[in-house]
């Protein structure tokens, strides 16, 4: 099991929590909640070792569009990138900022 951790700056607030996905073969959760911090804080526990150029990748993608201020914890079970992006998507529209 890995514990990876982020922080990037943001500027727009997170309208409530949101909770997303589950943890399984394949996929992820994602909780996701407000914060009066200039930045998001995200942490991805995974037992995927080996990957945390790919989780920076697609997280630097995501918070280059949504600059949110969010505490959000990732439980990762394999999921593939692309899912990570649709499961952080979903988190944002069921946050209530939804996609712009």
């Amino acid at each position: 099991m890995e514990t990876l951790v982020f922080k990037y700056k943001a500027d727009q607030k997170l309208t409530q929590r949101a909770h997303v996905g589950v943890v399984g073969s394949g996929d992820l959760e994602i909780l996701m909640s407000p914060s009066d911090e200039e930045h998001a804080h995200v942490s991805v526990r995974t037992g995927s070792e080996g990957f945390s150029e790919t989780w920076k990748a697609v997280l630097d993608r995501f918070f280059s569009v949504h600059t949110i201020q969010a505490k959000i914890v990732i439980n990762d079970f394999g999921a593939t990138p692309g899912v990570v992006a649709l499961r952080l998507a979903q988190a944002l529209e069921v946050s209530g900022n939804g996609s712009e």
